[in-house]
């Protein structure tokens, strides 16, 4: 064979190569595809406002309330641009006053997709009653970050809700993990049979016909102050109190740890410290909250959130608001719910997590994380782990937290990273 033959057959070869490599990268990207679209059925919605939910009893077997409206679509996959997470914490200017960062928030408005309520968004209550079908518990999850954030730690809280409840249903309201990329994410929950699923909010249906409705338009319109605080974390604290009185459920924070089954609670908020002398709570918090739909202590957070809104203050949406409202009607007839010592979802406070991480140093010390754990166990639904305190500690071999999450995870891959 001459030279020059060679040379034709090797440059044929190569283009015979590259034409199947190609053709095999199109198949895995089309297969996928068909994976995605077959494990997340689409259909397309009406444009009009959907029936309101009708509320029923709580079971007398302790199972969250469900609506009753008919099922209707439950998938309706989101453009591929969005899979890169492109939400992320509005920061306003420092030091700005009202007037520049009401300007600047107006600027910004078209980057804050949360607030948009497009085709995708419109398909959320019909989205929600699908999914909640034949589920042992109805939970919810905020997620307003970008979607690569979501991350070992969250994965964690994820998998020790399913170890304590295998039948329960975990709807993650998130614009940014309602995406290919975000369905990877959740996959290898579902792939073990568990139902998660991540929903693309409408706060414009969420918020209807409750006393955050007009606060929401004024925020919407740029013409409310969003204060300093990033907004997507006052959001978070709304849109929790939000779903749970239209649908009822169980709220979790992503930096919580679930030990034991909720199902045994009802209409519940959990006290984050008490006064040592006179045992009575002295703060409350909303990293967790148990409460049937249409609950009149949902009304009232919402009612407070609306009409004392301050962005400029850390807690004062949050922690702060659950407290005062409990302090004022706690004691008023017509209200029925149960607040919860501090061991039932905080048994560490924020200024003391560091401790659960930290491995034996002693006999003493080794002893007093035996009894940690045992009471915990017996005593505890769950522990918040104060992410902004605990990111960046690490997991350190024999402490609680490597205990607590070698007996709760479900997977149980890349567990220790923070």
């Amino acid at each position: 064979m001459s030279r020059m033959d060679s040379r034709l057959l090797s440059l044929a070869k190569f283009h015979i190569f590259c034409t199947l490599s190609l053709a095999a990268i199109i198949f895995i990207i089309y297969a996928d595809s068909i994976i995605y679209n077959d494990s997340e059925k689409s259909v397309e919605l009406n444009d009009k406002a959907p029936s309101p939910v009708m509320l029923q009893t709580h079971s007398s077997a302790g199972h969250l309330i469900k609506s009753d409206i008919n099922r209707i679509a439950l998938r309706s996959m989101q453009e591929e641009t969005l899979e890169v997470g492109r939400e992320s914490p509005l920061v306003p200017p420092f030091n700005a006053t009202e007037e520049e960062r009401i300007a600047w928030f107006r600027s910004k408005l078209p980057e804050f997709e949360i607030f948009k309520s497009d085709k995708f968004a419109r398909q959320f209550h019909g989205r929600v009653l699908e999914f909640f079908n034949k589920c042992e518990g109805q939970f919810f999850m905020t997620w307003i970050s970008p979607v690569r954030s979501f991350g070992s730690r969250e994965f964690l809280s994820m998998e020790s809700l399913f170890r304590a409840h295998p039948r329960g249903c975990l709807m993650i309201l998130s614009r940014t993990m309602d995406s290919r990329r975000g369905y990877r994410i959740l996959k290898p929950l579902q792939d073990r049979g568990f139902k998660v699923h991540a929903v693309t909010p409408d706060l414009s249906f969420l918020f209807k016909n409750t006393p955050a409705e007009a606060w929401f338009a004024e925020m919407k319109g740029g013409k409310k102050d969003p204060g300093e605080i990033p907004l997507a974390q006052n959001l978070s604290n709304l849109m929790r109190l939000a779903i749970l009185y239209k649908y009822g459920g169980v709220y979790l924070d992503t930096d919580f740890i679930v030990l034991n089954s909720f199902l045994g609670l009802r209409n519940s908020i959990g006290a984050q410290s008490v006064d040592v002398a006179s045992k009575n709570w002295t703060r409350l918090n909303n990293a967790v909250l148990v409460f049937d739909m249409n609950h009149p202590l949902l009304y009232k957070f919402m009612e407070e959130f609306a009409l004392t809104f301050d962005g400029n203050k850390w807690g004062h949406n949050g922690p702060y608001l659950v407290s005062r409202v409990v302090q004022r009607v706690q004691n008023r007839p017509g209200y029925n719910f149960t607040i919860l010592p501090p061991i039932t979802f905080y048994p560490v406070d924020w200024n003391r997590i560091g401790g659960l991480f930290k491995k034996p140093g002693s006999q003493a010390h080794y002893r007093w994380v035996k009894a940690k754990l045992l009471q915990l166990s017996r005593e505890t639904y769950g522990v918040h782990l104060w992410n902004k305190q605990s990111s960046r500690v690490a997991i350190e071999e024999g402490s609680i937290m490597q205990r607590l999450i070698s007996d709760h995870c479900v997977i149980c891959s890349d567990i220790y990273s923070s």
